[in-house]
């Protein structure tokens, strides 16, 4: 940083004093920018030079850049801030003390907003969606037990300790990147009073044009201002939230229903509540998965037909895209809107009777089969289940796909294992997470027969074949091309798994938790997810017949979309 430091002197003898008044105190040329010999420096002018085009390029970054990677254009940066036009009209007026502060000040703020950027910029790229001042910080926690998974814990550590290091150099740099560049403007006050003018007149006409260079990015820009106000209101908006949900919660129809008016629709039937990691609308419609995924599902819907089968499709809102299955879940259970932390935390804490609950009321035996929980789950308990499976639980021992600790299909056996092959058992309600459609969604596993899986031994060679998920997305198309082939092995668990073990008490009840990160979808997906109900006892079906759902396996364009908090209510008052 020692190009951003100045040195006090006179100006050399016989040269020609700058424009505006006398040069004192803080207005002095920084150290950099004059000679220390009679010849002058080239060497030393270049680095003066280079330090404040470095200077200015930082402040136009944080003042023009999108919030999101895949705006980032040349287009981007041939905008004209007027945040900049502003602040160059107030340091010029000010005195130098104040001006000095002021610089300083702007800095420090335009530096925390820059940090706000980047994070909008990494949660746009997997969750699409802005950093939540208020109640995104808490998933920081989730990150580094991630990372810690990933990379062991001292290697967790020195990665946050870089990320510390890198956001407080970024703040400093800011700082003295403005501080810098207000003292070549007041040397040269009425040249620079002369551009702002000129560069306030074409934003004016800009804006009132709409002009734009780059698509969604007007010329006449306005970036960090409307990035401060939208944090304001974010910021009030999540501080009120937790009265917000409060309210919301307090309104429950099913809340004091007796367990024997629960669901009595569903008496005997095994209920298999199964949430397929990552599967979205595109998966249904995207034209570059549609095509295979549709002749999936229209394949087994043809077998479970033939089975005896039948199902009914349509389309949930989740709240959530690209990660927080957890949010998805607690959503569609509790028949809250759980966009966020505090409200999962909020409800965690609360009586609110969920459909795993509600099955348990009316004598039904609730658990919970989780592939991927390798710590303890007191969620457990909020949701009333009887027994709950982890990794450890499952008997697996066959390889890990990078994120799913063990296949589907493993899953589905070990389901059927433990719960449905017991003799005189009530009936079963279970959920079931189904992980291997989990990104990065490689390597993936292949069908075997049922009566091969054993422990999982037999996934042994899969685990090793293809590239690994480093070298998959290196390429965005590979990526999207392993997303559809993971969602289709899933659906194809779940459609054998009807096929194997489905009779006449199974009812199954399988969705998508919420969208793939913006690389699959693209930027603005829609949230939508299928859900479908497959049951052979047509009765069932019968009940969600004033549904509007459309029949088959794959919903189609035009079928129903529901908010997914909202099934939780239907469902119960179609069941009960």
């Amino acid at each position: 940083m020692s190009f951003f430091t100045r040195l006090r002197r006179e100006p050399a003898p016989g040269r020609e004093p700058t424009e505006g008044p006398p040069v004192t105190g803080e207005d002095r040329p920084i150290a950099s920018d004059v000679d220390r010999t009679p010849g002058g420096s080239a060497r030393r002018r270049l680095v003066a030079r280079g330090a404040t085009v470095l200077a200015a390029l930082l402040v136009l970054f944080a003042l023009v850049a999108p919030e999101q990677i895949s705006r980032l254009t040349p287009g981007a940066f041939t905008r004209i801030p007027v945040e900049g036009l502003l602040g160059v009209l107030l340091l010029l007026f000010l005195p130098a003390r104040a001006r000095r502060v002021t610089a300083l000040v702007l800095g420090a703020v335009l530096g925390l907003l820059t940090v706000v950027k980047l994070l909008d910029m990494g949660f746009f790229k997997v969750l699409d969606r802005p950093f939540d001042l208020v109640l995104d910080w808490i998933l920081f926690d989730d990150a580094l037990s991630v990372l810690t998974d990933s990379v062991g814990r001292a290697g967790a550590i020195g990665a946050v300790v870089v990320l510390v290091l890198l956001v407080v150099a970024l703040l400093v740099l800011m700082a003295l990147s403005v501080l810098r560049l207000t003292r070549v403007v007041v040397r040269h006050r009425t040249v620079s009073a002369r551009v702002v003018t000129a560069l306030g007149a074409v934003w004016v006409v800009c804006a009132v044009l709409g002009a734009e260079l780059a698509p969604g990015l007007p010329v006449a820009a306005s970036g960090a201002a409307d990035l401060a106000y939208d944090r304001t209101v974010q910021i009030r908006a999540g501080l009120r939230d937790q009265e917000t949900f409060a309210a919301e919660a307090a309104v429950d129809a099913f809340r004091d229903t007796p367990g024997d008016q629960l669901l009595t629709g569903l008496r005997g039937k095994d209920v298999v509540l199964a949430f397929v990691e990552s599967y979205g609308r595109d998966a249904v419609q995207d034209p570059e998965f549609a095509p295979q995924v549709g002749a999936l599902l229209d394949e087994g819907n043809r077998r479970l037909n033939a089975a005896g089968f039948a199902s009914r499709s349509a389309f949930l809102t989740s709240p959530t895209a690209g990660g927080g299955s957890w949010l998805a879940h607690a959503t569609l259970l509790s028949g809250l809107w759980i966009n966020n932390q505090q409200r999962y935390s909020n409800l965690l804490a609360s009586d609110r009777l969920t459909l795993n609950s509600a099955f348990r009321r009316a004598d039904w035996r609730t658990v919970a089969v989780m592939p991927a929980m390798t710590r303890p789950w007191p969620e457990g308990a909020f949701y009333q289940h009887q027994r709950v499976y982890g990794v450890g639980d499952l008997g697996y021992q066959g390889p890990r796909f990078s994120f799913a600790p063990m296949p589907d299909q493993y899953t589905l056996a070990a389901f059927e294992r433990l719960e449905r092959a017991q003799p005189d058992r009530p009936p079963l309600m279970a959920e079931i997470p189904l992980v291997s459609s989990h990104g990065p969604w490689a390597p993936l596993p292949r069908m075997v027969g049922w009566d091969e899986l054993g422990d999982g031994s037999v996934f042994d060679s899969m685990a090793r074949e293809g590239d690994p998920p480093d070298v998959v997305w290196r390429d965005a198309a590979r990526v999207r091309t392993e997303y559809r082939r993971s969602i289709e092995y899933s659906l194809t668990s779940l459609i054998s798994y009807v096929e194997k073990y489905g009779d006449d008490d199974l009812v199954l009840v399988f969705l998508g938790d919420h969208q793939p990160a913006p690389i699959v979808t693209g930027e603005g997906a829609s949230r939508d997810v299928p859900i479908t109900i497959v049951a052979r006892n047509r009765t069932v079906l019968d009940r969600i017949s004033g549904w509007g759902w459309q029949g088959g396996l794959r919903p189609g364009p035009q079928a129903p979309v529901w908010p997914m908090n909202a099934f939780r209510d239907r469902f119960l008052t179609a069941f009960g």
